[in-house]
């Protein structure tokens, strides 16, 4: 479709022969998802749909900053147990702790963010007690 429009025809029915044109040549019958129903028809249209289907084909996750702060620190405390070393996992809770901190000096916008610093002794402590003696 790269010829232009013809001076002296309305841009809709030029329009309208280049659709019908293709239609006959068979340009739309070979288009993914033909014949099939169209996905989520029957929800309420959301304005930014095509941003969330984005970010769900990409697994990207948009949490306000507090709450991505929880699940970090989920994700930090449940990793503590694959952790090979002390120091790995010192270095990992350290690293949560020095955010969790700065978040409690000064709250991100959002929910409350509701957690305290790690106690790095203790998580350590059992830490060792699951790996048993060594």
């Amino acid at each position: 479709m790269t010829e232009r429009k013809p001076a002296g025809v309305s841009f809709e029915s030029w329009v309208d022969k280049q659709i019908r044109e293709a239609e006959q040549r068979g340009d739309f019958s070979q288009l993914p998802g033909f014949g099939k129903p169209l996905p989520d028809i029957d929800r309420p249209y959301d304005e930014t749909w095509w941003i969330k289907a984005k970010m769900q084909r990409e697994g990207v996750s948009m949490l306000p900053p507090a709450l991505a702060l929880r699940k970090e620190a989920e994700d930090t405390r449940a990793a503590v147990s694959e952790a090979r070393s002390e120091a790995e996992v010192r270095r990992m809770l350290t690293e949560v702790n020095e955010k969790i901190e700065a978040a409690i000096r000064r709250p991100p916008p959002g929910p409350l963010l509701n957690m305290r610093p790690f106690d790095i002794d203790a998580v350590v402590e059992a830490w060792r007690g699951e790996r048993g003696p060594a």
